[in-house]
């Protein structure tokens, strides 16, 4: 390993850690150094330590993405279990850390008579991730009701800056610096009292119904394109079942790619291109990515 950790980390940092164990997918080469900070503030101590030119990648519950077999370079960052804090501010307001899981954010505004908040129950990641694509779910996206965000840089600085500083659509964040990360987020929503659990379990029921959950997938593989669906483009170009090593289009929905415990990223990798190569030759439409798929083949 080329990448010198400061002294006071060395006992805090993992080394090569398979990434396949940190993603839904269950594929992924190493992280040339991977690190969980237990809270904020060994977080913004970690950060300025890095040199300016060691890339930096976030992961929280690890969905929507696809580590290819060689790993990443440089630090992998684990929100999980650390920036995960969730709390009511005020009679409309949330206050939620970027490795809070979605789901956990819909039961909680639920007990808390707020909505529409049930859409995040059908967000597989963290807060951290939905912010940074603007995920949905049902109907319902993130950034129709972020206040404001709070994050951070490579110095280790804070700051608050308001939605409106972002360019926001259907699956895509433009944010007004780079390298500047989410730490957590306000979110407002209005008053439900009559807000009841029973309608996150139904939505939950219905993702179950019409998506693979309980197999390895990573979500949604497509975003979709206007005035369509990618699961409708798929399945009609037969692509449902279709099978590259040990990764198939799913059978219960066709935007989902499903690991059956064998698979290669670049299996998965080189189903998405099949896919995407199909599509367009029977329907003439070319599909969008939105799993991101990062590091060395």
């Amino acid at each position: 390993m080329n990448l010198a950790v400061a002294p006071q980390f060395r006992e805090r940092v993992r080394l090569e850690e398979p990434l396949s164990r940190h993603t839904s997918w269950h594929v992924g080469g190493p992280a040339e150094v991977f690190f969980n900070p237990r809270d904020r503030a060994e977080l913004a101590a970690f950060l300025p330590t890095l040199p300016s030119e060691v890339p930096i990648h976030w992961i929280g519950l690890g969905s929507n993405l696809l580590v290819r077999d060689g790993g990443l370079k440089g630090v992998v960052i684990s929100t999980h279990g650390a920036l995960d804090a969730l709390e009511r501010v005020d009679t409309t307001t949330v206050r939620a850390g970027a490795g809070c899981a979605c789901a956990r954010i819909a039961r909680s505004c639920i007990k808390w008579g707020l909505g529409p908040a049930e859409f995040f129950a059908g967000i597989p990641g963290t807060l951290g991730g939905a912010l940074a694509m603007n995920a949905g779910a049902f109907g319902g996206e993130t950034w129709r009701h972020v206040q404001s965000v709070e994050t951070i840089d490579r110095t280790g600085r804070t700051r608050t800056r308001a939605a409106s500083e972002y360019r926001v659509s259907y699956r895509e964040v433009i944010a007004p610096a780079a390298e500047e990360w989410f730490l957590e987020a306000r979110l407002s929503f209005e008053r439900r009292p009559g807000a009841h659990e029973s309608e996150v379990r139904a939505l939950l029921e219905r993702r179950r119904a019409s998506q693979p959950i309980g197999e390895w997938s990573c979500g949604s593989v497509f975003t979709n394109p206007p005035g369509d669906h990618a699961a409708r483009l798929i399945e009609a170009a037969g692509l449902k079942g279709f099978r590259i090593g040990g990764a198939s289009v799913s059978e219960k929905h066709a935007n989902f790619i499903i690991n059956h415990g064998q698979a290669s990223a670049a299996d998965l990798e080189r189903l998405i291109g099949h896919v995407r190569e199909t599509v367009e030759r029977v329907h003439g439409v070319q599909l969008t990515p939105e799993v991101r798929i990062v590091g060395v083949p």
